[in-house]
């Protein structure tokens, strides 16, 4: 069995200086994908500086103000999670960045490490963003497409959110992007960033490996929580019944061309083609309220 501790960060374990949680690509012993949370208290501001890495400025509840390269981004956020799809401001390398909040907040900052800076400071309309709803039956899921090949322009940088339904399961055939096939796969290193409505909320999460890149992981998690996904297949992410589950997905890898390209397992695969006689789960996609 794996060192699932290695792999697992349960909430607050991973907090350093102002951020609830400071991923690096140091401290995942990987080279590219970082996370940070950052709560801001009521008129409080925080100075980013982003170095080598790009970032995203992602409200997950709260309003903010992105000052940077000159400019000023105002971010109207929303209440929670599972209330909408938020505005975002995207972070060059090699840029400082002050983020405030007048009414205090939480805020995601997805970053990967980059070699290029092409790409200017800029904002993310949430009226832009793709939500798709994908799988059936108890497959069912959301997911808010911010920053992906064709839905917003970054360097290396992936990120978007999964939103399930309780007793559904996403990430579900399970899948990896850990190799480099053109046209295939993508090489990719993954974090997952969970939320879950409701006191005492769970959900869970495996992870597993290939024959010759051993992995074995089954995580409880609750909100806070994050898991590490450095390669092999990973699926289900389980929503307990009575629990709905979110999860920020942020990935980030070394190829020169910015793609997400899966590969299922084959052994589950097959689970795609019953989705076409099957409904979507009625409960989505998530509403305009917070349900948090």
């Amino acid at each position: 069995m794996t060192d699932t501790s290695k792999y697992h960060l349960p909430a607050g374990t991973s907090a350093d200086g102002p951020y609830d949680l400071l991923v690096t690509p140091e401290s995942a012993g990987w080279g590219y994908s970082g996370l940070r949370i950052l709560t801001l208290k009521p008129g409080e501001a925080h100075t980013l500086s982003t170095g080598d890495s790009e970032f995203l400025v992602l409200p997950l509840a709260g309003a903010c103000t992105v000052g940077v390269d000159g400019q000023s981004f105002e971010l109207c956020g929303r209440p929670g999670v599972f209330a909408s799809v938020t505005d975002f401001a995207y972070l060059p390398r090699e840029s400082e960045a002050v983020i405030s909040s007048v009414s205090g907040g939480r805020f995601a900052l997805p970053c990967a490490r980059t070699g290029r800076s092409g790409l200017p400071a800029r904002y993310g309309r949430k009226e832009d963003v793709p939500v798709e709803l994908r799988g059936a039956g108890a497959c069912s899921r959301q997911v808010n497409n911010y920053c992906l090949p064709g839905t917003f322009e970054a360097e290396q940088l992936l990120v978007c959110e999964v939103l399930t339904p309780g007793g559904n399961w996403s990430s579900y055939p399970p899948h990896k992007h850990d190799e480099a096939r053109p046209g295939v796969e993508s090489e990719l290193e993954e974090i997952y960033y969970f939320q879950v409505q409701g006191d005492g909320g769970f959900a869970y999460q495996r992870v597993y490996g290939t024959h010759d890149r051993p992995i074995d992981v089954l995580a409880e998690v609750r909100s806070g929580d994050t898991v590490l996904i450095p390669h092999g297949w990973h699926g289900p992410s389980i929503a307990a019944p009575g629990y709905d589950l979110y999860y920020l997905n942020v990935m980030a890898g070394p190829g020169q061309d910015r793609a997400w390209l899966i590969c299922d397992d084959p052994a589950h695969g097959w689970v795609r083609g019953t989705w076409d006689s099957q409904d979507v789960d009625d409960r989505l996609p998530f509403g305009a309220e917070e349900t948090e």
